[in-house]
């Protein structure tokens, strides 16, 4: 992958930074070698794999017991699952090792068998040619030994520590949460190449997890009730899904005095019925010939001589069907939570989580005090040697471009290079539509928004725009107010209907007012929008009407002159056309979102943007359904074509270049993700015209990863961050490939993440002078904000619309990860899947939005 460009920059005012990075002095290049394990229960078998935490426990047992007699004292690691490394044989390539072992848990011990048999050989000295760059070898190639470089140095965090892959948690640092959760803090450790070096990423990290302990006191906390009387009655079918979702994969001790020890057991669902309603035939062993129906609670009084306090209360079915009661269950402790948090517990995470770069560093820092890896014996038998402080690195400071705004402003050009201005005196670019058909409709109760209030509103909404220099001619929209609980879509053509249209004009602009963010209140909005009315709509909560603001219209003007076909800011058009080589440039960026966890058959999506304009400021989008889980983009051929038509709508001209920002795919997938969808986009362009063949420059983008920076001698802003425009492309990036960190962004609060760009096809031969500027610049261009963004906006855009696709498919109950937090592309990435489905509703297909909307930015 490798470019024949000067992949360094010079650009920009040189800074030390530190990262939190620690560097190996030393690392083995001797065999390791990779061992398959099987683990199972002495005389049986697993029928599915066990927890992580239970498999890991008993092979340390092994290893405890056998290391010495029949291990020839090697130090082995392992993944917790099936795969094991040593940093010499244990047992020959083609023998079998078979170890007996007794383990206890909650007061039961069980024998197991570990097998061990050899399964393949790695060479670390591929780590070595990688990271002096030699030709031949891709970061697939190392990922092996780095793996096991990870599980050695992660199995000195595990001896205190509860790990999840290559995070570690404990709860001696953590906080309490609603909901039954709560949150912890830990930190992450990955083994990472650079240039001639090789690095330790180590990484503050939070995480949710369940609170241990009683049961139904996580379940009052769950409803947010003060006792379990406040129950009584009142589970219906509401409750009983959200009781449902919190032991979803739940794992409870069931502790009575009718058993020894704790009995351990995974909840499959609850009953419908209370504890004293739920029956079923028994023969009490004291009677035995004489069977009779009994409910639950009078089982367990008359088996155990336990009287429930909350027989009103619905039971937990466990395996074969057995019943148990919620009050004698205890949450087994160490269990991560992977659902979706709640607003409450969302806000809770972003203030724990919430540290200024300097504490991060410090605790950084103390982490790698604690573990101690000079005298772990098991990251010596790996022949692995750190130093104890934190790489410094060289960084670069670029400057801030000029945004131009209309020339009626007051300030018609700026240079922010804090990275955040503002709209006073300012005037849009280029106004939209003149909004003269529009309405507003209300779904707030009218006591609780009267009409004045709503009118007093639109009118500071109109006087602002109107200073912005987007017009309206229609300053008293009709004002409607509808029902939140009945037909959404009727209550919008009800709203509709109140325009004074011209015959078969569709109405601009819906401006609805919700009561509170319902998700599922705006996704049925715009889904109605979008597939159905075909028309624009600005949504917006009802407590920012009760107390209006200049600065708040002032933001849905910027929205609305957007998706009404306006721009709000624009670089200097010179200077764009410089950096791109003075060529028409398409514009493009591509994500995909996956179902939720859990939702294995409902479709993935990749949603795909392109530039329309000359100046990289208007962007249409289309969205393609993909086989669940699948990250490679089908169909991008379509989508591309579709967009090279698009382009020529808009400008006249065919493009010469396409710059290309993929989102969402990891370091190992780089290969196959560029050579298919590079040969999509290439044929898209032949296919549009024989012998067409624009300059095409791809390049990955990373937002979801652990490396940090930390100025150095007060070089940071205000927030002590690295300053917008810091970008790093030397010593800690890899040999093998043309990337760069960029902070793009001015940070609010915490530790800024920078976003990591990677060229991996450069027909335009940029310089890493040259691409690193017109990203930096680009981020000061997106169309709703007086920032520059963390993202290109090409990406930022595809995020949104694949964050609005679960609008257009809320009709199939399919729910998505969260587009901007959620996608794919940990480093290492993740599986790539190319299933099909034979249900037609999940095939892979261009998900159609209406003609109306179809080529405007709906999306914003």
């Amino acid at each position: 992958m490798s470019t024949k460009v000067n992949k360094h920059g010079s650009a920009g005012r040189k800074l030390r930074v530190a990262v939190n990075h620690v560097e190996f002095t030393k690392y083995s290049e001797r065999e390791i070698i990779q061992y398959d394990i099987e683990l199972q229960p002495e005389g049986t078998e697993f029928k599915k794999l066990p927890p992580p935490e239970l498999m890991r426990s008993v092979f340390d047992q092994c290893m405890r017991i056998h290391r010495a007699s029949r291990l020839g004292n090697t130090h082995m690691v392992y993944d917790a699952r099936k795969i094991a490394y040593a940093p010499r044989r244990v047992c020959g390539p083609t023998e079998t090792l078979r170890l007996e072992v007794s383990h206890s848990e909650a007061g039961r011990a069980s024998k197991y068998i570990v097998q061990i048999r050899e399964a393949a050989v790695i060479d670390p000295s591929s780590v070595t040619r990688f990271i002096r760059g030699d030709a031949g070898t891709e970061m697939a190639d190392i990922q092996p030994a780095l793996t096991a470089m990870d599980l050695a140095i992660g199995s000195v965090a595990h001896q205190d520590m509860v790990g999840f892959g290559r995070s570690f948690f404990t709860r001696a640092q953590s906080m309490p949460t609603s909901g039954g959760l709560e949150l912890w803090r830990g930190f992450s450790l990955s083994v990472r190449p650079g240039m001639e070096r090789l690095f330790l990423n180590v990484n503050t990290a939070v995480t949710a997890m369940y609170m241990p302990g009683s049961l139904l006191n996580a379940l009052l906390a769950v409803f947010d009730l003060q006792s379990a009387e406040q129950l009584r009655g009142h589970i219906d079918q509401s409750r009983a899904r959200e009781m449902s979702a919190y032991l979803r994969g739940l794992t409870l001790y069931l502790r009575h005095r009718g058993i020894t020890g704790k009995r351990k057991f995974a909840v499959k669902g609850i009953t419908s019925a209370a504890l004293d309603r739920e029956s079923f035939e028994w023969e009490d062993p004291d009677r035995p010939g004489h069977p009779e129906t009994v409910s639950i609670a009078q089982y367990y009084a008359k088996r155990y001589n336990i009287k429930l306090r909350y027989p009103y209360l619905p039971g937990l079915v466990g395996r074969k069907n057995a019943i148990f009661p919620i009050e004698l269950c205890e949450v087994a402790e160490n269990q991560r939570y992977r659902g979706k948090l709640d607003d409450r517990q969302t806000a809770d995470m972003v203030r724990f989580a919430c540290q200024r770069p300097d504490e991060n560093r410090n605790r950084i820092e103390d982490v790698l005090k604690q573990l101690n890896f000079a005298e772990s014996p098991v990251t010596a038998a790996f022949g692995l040697t750190l130093t104890s402080r934190l790489a410094e690195v060289e960084s670069r400071v670029l400057p801030a471009p000029t945004i131009n705004y209309g020339r009626a402003s007051q300030e018609p050009t700026l240079s922010p290079a804090s990275g955040a201005w503002n709209m006073r005196g300012k005037r849009v670019s280029t106004p939209g539509a003149s909004l003269e058909f529009w309405a507003v409709l209300v779904l707030s109760r009218q006591r609780d928004l009267p009409m004045n209030r709503v009118q007093a509103f639109v009118t500071m909404l109109v006087d602002t725009c109107i200073q912005t220099g987007y017009d309206i001619r229609q300053n008293r929209p009709p004002i409607v107010y509808g029902n939140l609980n009945a037909d959404l879509g009727r209550e919008m053509r009800h709203a509709c209907d109140a325009i004074n249209l011209p015959p078969k004009r569709p109405p601009q602009l819906l401006l609805v007012v919700l009561p509170s963010t319902n998700a599922h209140v705006y996704q049925t909005i715009k889904n109605c929008a979008y597939t159905t009315l075909g028309i624009q709509t600005q949504c917006m909560q009802a407590k920012n009407m009760q107390r209006p603001s200049t600065q708040y219209c002032a933001n849905l003007c910027l929205k609305i002159n957007t998706k009404l076909g306006g721009t709000n800011q624009a670089l200097t058009p010179s200077h764009l056309q410089k950096l791109v080589h003075n060529k028409p440039t398409l514009f493009m960026g591509c994500d995909v979102t996956h179902p939720a966890p859990g939702e294995q058959h409902k479709p993935s999506i990749a949603s795909v943007v392109g530039s329309t304009d000359f100046m990289g400021l208007r962007y249409s989008a289309t969205l393609i359904q993909l086989p669940s889980r699948q990250e490679l983009v089908s169909k991008l051929q379509d989508a591309v074509v579709r967009h090279l038509k698009l382009f020529f709508k808009g400008t006249k001209t065919k493009p010469r270049h396409i710059i290309f920002y993929r989102d969402g795919v990891g370091e190992t997938q780089f290969s196959q993700v560029r050579d298919r969808e590079l040969i999509e986009i290439q044929r898209a362009c032949s296919s549009v015209e024989p012998g067409y063949k624009p300059e095409i420059t791809f390049l990955a983008v990373l937002k979801r990863h652990n490396t940090r920076f930390f100025p150095l001698n007060r070089t940071g802003d205000r927030t002590g961050n690295c300053v917008p425009g810091t970008v790093i492309d030397r010593s800690i990036t890899i040999p093998a490939l043309f990337d760069f960190y960029l902070f793009s962004h001015a940070a609010i609060q915490g530790t800024s993440r920078p976003t990591h760009y990677y060229v991996l096809h450069n027909d335009a031969k940029f310089t890493a002078d040259e691409i690193q500027e017109l990203t930096y610049h680009l981020c000061f261009t997106y169309a709703i904000c007086t920032r520059s963004v963390s993202l290109v906006p090409p990406v930022y855009y595809a995020h949104r619309v694949a964050d609005r696709a679960r609008c257009h498919m809320v009709d199939m109950g399919v729910g998505f990860e969260d587009a901007s937090s959620a996608t794919s592309g940990y480093y290492g990435g993740a599986g790539t899947s190319t299933r099909q489905t034979d249900d037609p509703d999940r095939a892979t297909k261009i998900i159609k939005t209406h003609e109306n909307l179809d080529e405007t930015m709906y999306f914003m």
